[in-house]
């Protein structure tokens, strides 16, 4: 081949380090961008934390923001000019008293040339690639007193709790030891996770190891607890005087049947603590600790007959084959199901930490007159600043040959304050968008949910539709009918009679009213919500119906029959 020279002009979108930071900052949730923030100010001595600034897990989220004007309606067009004269934290003001001024960044520099596979623009799916499920948080004032002191008594563990039952038991050392090791092993829901043949072998090893005088760190117990006997409960005995183990083997047959016989019998004592149904190794067993506690009487005898061989005939509702491998008459059938049905499935359920499920959402909507004012959470707004003292030894280092590094600091800082600002002020806009766009929604709540995709938004914005789908996603919004993640208010539309259109989200809704008003003994199938849904003018084909059922997490009309 010729060696030949050739001129080509070409064009290609060359990503800063500032847009970069800028597009990950936007996608950040709030856990995430508190993360980034702490990183930056440990690492950046040029940026500072305002000192009146509290964390946004520490005050009450209900309290209005102080300096939101009452007229801060989204009937008003949005300036950004007066909005930060105003001094609204979402735009770019200054950074803090005695900081330095940082600039605007414009938000079309958000967008990339490519998109996501879901943002092609096809309409071909009903969801058009968007998770509607919400992320909600019910706020209902009529919630069970019970189930509020349960929350709220989640102070300690499941395991902490069974603890200090296990302490008021009159046991050896070695029964002791057994019983903290499967108390260690139980799940979150108060199952026993790991077979007792797995939990022996662990206690045995370590026995070996305490007997041995080496791994004395992991002999000290299972999962970080301190347990003392563990060469004891493991049949070793006490170790040699030079260190050694004695004679007995770890893996011999009467060390490992004991092993497992007092783990059985630590394991009968697990079952009797409270809540009851700890230490179950399934289901059936769970309830049938349960069912052990109830007054003697045929419906108690049959429900543990049916909770320990027929849980998969109890749960398809199949009385008939319920009566006839049993022999019971259906009125006994139903009382055992009564029964089983008042039975806890998990019973670490109430010590399960509710913190780890709150939703702080970023921006708040509330009623205000005739309009709704759409405002950011100051609470998750991390108040930053430049430092003045270390900017202005930089700028006197800036003409002398002093370190370069200063410079190149202060810069990093104030890219990542115009950033932060930047990510506010950008999902102040698209909330307010969807706000403007899904107003009867905040009125009449779900069922008037208007159809909208990503493109509406970010044509109304001049925003890309990749940067709509960064704000929001893992942001939510906190409006009169509840918690949402800002994808909930965007869906798919589907055709209707009268040649309009409506909203995915809508339907769902509507499903869910159809099933609410349902006749218990004869449920409504998915063909017939179809029909319904047609009646109402919506034309939702029989799978498409099933598809929104199973996102709602409705059961099928076979499960859903009452006996």
């Amino acid at each position: 081949m010729k060696p030949t020279l050739q001129v080509r002009l070409s064009q290609h979108l060359a990503l800063t380090p500032q847009l970069q930071q800028s597009i990950r900052l936007l996608q950040l949730s709030t856990l995430e961008l508190h993360q980034e923030v702490g990183q930056m100010l440990e690492q950046n001595p040029f940026l500072d934390l305002e000192e009146e600034a509290a964390s946004p897990f520490e005050t009450p989220l209900e309290r209005p923001p102080a300096d939101t004007p009452p007229a801060d309606r989204i009937d008003e067009p949005f300036d950004g000019a007066a909005h930060r004269e105003r001094g609204d934290p979402a735009e770019g003001h200054s950074a803090g008293d005695g900081g330095e001024q940082v600039d605007e960044i414009r938000a079309d520099e958000f967008g990339t040339p490519g998109r996501d596979d879901w943002e092609n623009g096809t309409e071909g799916d009903d969801f058009d690639g968007i998770r509607e499920t919400p992320g909600r948080v019910q706020r209902d004032g009529d919630e069970d007193d019970s189930e509020l002191s349960e929350r709220r008594g989640a102070d300690i563990t499941l395991a902490e709790h069974l603890r200090r039952q296990a302490l008021s038991l009159r046991l050896s050392p070695e029964d002791r030891v057994a019983l903290l090791a499967l108390i260690d092993s139980l799940d979150a829901d108060g199952y026993l996770a790991d077979p007792l043949e797995e939990i022996g072998a662990r206690l045995l090893e370590l026995g070996a190891a305490e007997a041995a005088g080496v791994g004395t760190r992991a002999a000290r117990g299972l999962n970080g607890t301190a347990h003392a006997g563990i060469a004891g409960v493991a049949g070793h005995g006490t170790p040699a005087p030079n260190g050694a183990a004695t004679p007995e083997a770890t893996d011999a047959p009467d060390a490992v049947e004991a092993m497992h016989d007092r783990l059985r019998c630590a394991l009968r004592w697990l079952q009797s603590l409270e809540p009851p149904g700890v230490g179950a190794r399934d289901l059936g067993e769970c309830l049938a600790l349960q069912i052990r506690q109830q007054p003697r009487g045929p419906a108690r005898t049959l429900a543990l007959r049916i909770a320990q061989n027929y849980l998969e005939l109890l749960a398809r509702r199949d009385i008939r084959r319920l009566m006839s491998l049993t022999g019971a008459s259906e009125e006994l059938v139903r009382q055992a199901q009564a029964l089983i049905v008042a039975c806890e499935p998990k019973p670490g359920r109430p010590f399960s930490q509710a913190e780890a499920n709150i939703v702080v959402p970023d921006v708040i909507v509330r009623k205000s007159g005739r309009g709704l004012a759409v405002t950011l959470n100051p609470d998750v707004m991390p108040k930053l600043r430049i430092n003045d003292l270390y900017a202005q030894a930089a700028r006197a280092q800036r003409g002398s040959a002093g370190n370069p590094g200063l410079s190149a600091r202060l810069q990093e800082a104030r890219w990542f304050v115009k950033n932060v600002q930047q990510r506010f002020d950008t999902i102040l806009r698209v909330s307010r968008a969807i706000v403007e766009r899904q107003r009867a929604f905040f009125t009449h709540g779900a069922i008037a949910m208007k159809p909208l995709v990503l493109r509406e938004i970010a044509d109304e914005l001049g925003l890309h539709e990749s940067t709509i789908s960064r704000v929001t996603t893992a942001k939510y919004m906190a409006t009169p009918q509840g918690t949402f993640e800002l994808k909930y208010f965007f869906g798919s539309s589907l055709a209707t009679e009268a040649g309009g259109n409506a909203s995915s989200t809508a339907v769902r809704a509507l499903i869910q009213r159809f099933v609410a008003a349902e006749d218990a003994a004869h449920p409504l199938s998915d063909s017939q919500i179809s029909q319904m849904l047609e009646e109402q003018g919506i034309q939702v084909a029989r799978r498409t119906v099933a598809k929104y059922r199973e996102a709602l997490k409705i059961a099928p009309a076979a499960l859903r029959k009452t006996l």
